[in-house]
């Protein structure tokens, strides 16, 4: 997961960078989160290491400022479930 800091950014300049973006060949774009009121952009990508997406990043000319690797994720009805599983939940 990536957080990118970007204020100023418009809705069109980040249709213009989709392009790109889906063109990668270092790293899968899979999902963002975006405020660009606030200019906060969080994005998930799938890449073999770190360097290949921070490789893939440098050549399309994104800017971020923090990669975290992600261990696992939950959905709501996955957190329920687990929930009810351990008998927190009834």
């Amino acid at each position: 997961m990536t957080i990118h800091r970007a204020p100023g950014l418009l809705k069109e300049q980040w249709a213009e960078n989709a392009v790109s973006i889906h063109a990668a060949t270092h790293a899968r774009f899979v999902q963002a989160h975006v405020n660009l009121a606030a200019g906060f952009i969080f994005t998930i990508y799938e890449a073999d290491t770190e360097a290949k997406l921070i490789e893939q990043f440098e050549e399309l000319g994104l800017p971020y400022d923090e990669i975290h690797e992600i261990q696992f994720s939950q959905s709501w009805p996955e957190m329920v479930q687990m929930l009810t599983h351990m008998g927190r939940l009834s």
